[in-house]
């Protein structure tokens, strides 16, 4: 079994994006309410937020909460958002311990004010963490991103403070919530599901993806490594052929 020892420290993603899945139907097959998988998968956060953070991985982005999931029960929409206040009072040591940086993207004022609240004084008091940088996408889609993104820029457009002529990439992505981020090199999804579920559709254009038959509370150190060696062992040619890269 692979460990965190078998990783190339030189060809390391610089990004990682993980989409957490399968929390529900883990408490599923144990007999318990959805909310017990939603426990457990806090604690495969902190395992896979600790292993990155000893790898030196220097972006993590985490989907955990979509603007979809909003459509699910009240109570376990609840129980999430209590999770989350909570969570983040719990790890502020732990973050502080891997000299982690907490950033947050998505809808954030359509979360209850005590998580607002929370959320602000990690990110606050993590600023001057120089390690990696940690990214919870909350109440996120990347329709609505990219939709707001558009409406910026024509805007701009309509007041002459941006010439249609100028708009490239790098002007697009400055309007995106991630403009603080690079583009993911490996995104990474529990569960079997193999799609990407409105997570950060612009990012990962030249992403590697990684599916893997695991509920999110199950994923270990071993199943971060194998698909960090997954990674490593793909050719990342962006478009142009294997002879001009060799």
């Amino acid at each position: 079994m692979h460990t965190l020892e078998d990783v190339d420290k030189h060809k390391l993603p610089q990004h990682v994006a993980v989409i957490m899945d399968g929390n529900g139907r883990w408490a599923k097959q144990r007999g318990k309410l959805r909310v017990f998988g939603h426990e457990n998968g806090v604690e495969a956060v902190r395992r896979t937020v600790e292993n990155c953070a000893k790898l030196q991985i220097s972006y993590l982005t985490l989907y955990a909460f979509s603007t979809e999931n909003w459509n699910r029960p009240k109570v376990e929409v609840e129980t999430l958002m209590k999770l989350l206040v909570a969570s983040l009072r719990k790890e502020l040591k732990t973050l502080h311990k891997n000299n982690i940086r907490l950033n947050t993207i998505g809808n954030i004022e359509s979360l209850p004010s005590k998580a607002q609240k929370e959320l602000t004084e990690v990110i606050t008091k993590t600023a001057n963490n120089s390690g990696m940088t940690l990214t919870l996408a909350l109440s996120y889609g990347s329709r609505e991103e990219i939709k707001s993104a558009v409406k910026d820029i024509a805007f701009k457009v309509k007041n002459n403070i941006i010439s249609p002529e100028n708009i490239d990439e790098a002007v697009i992505n400055t309007h995106l919530y991630t403009h603080f981020l690079p583009d993911v090199d490996l995104l990474i999804r529990t569960s079997g599901e193999q799609r990407i579920s409105n997570f950060l559709l612009w990012q990962i254009a030249y992403a590697e993806l990684y599916f893997i038959d695991v509920f999110w509370p199950d994923f270990s150190e071993h199943h971060l490594v194998e698909a960090i060696l997954s990674y490593q062992n793909r050719e990342r040619r962006f478009g142009k052929t294997s002879e001009q890269l060799n």
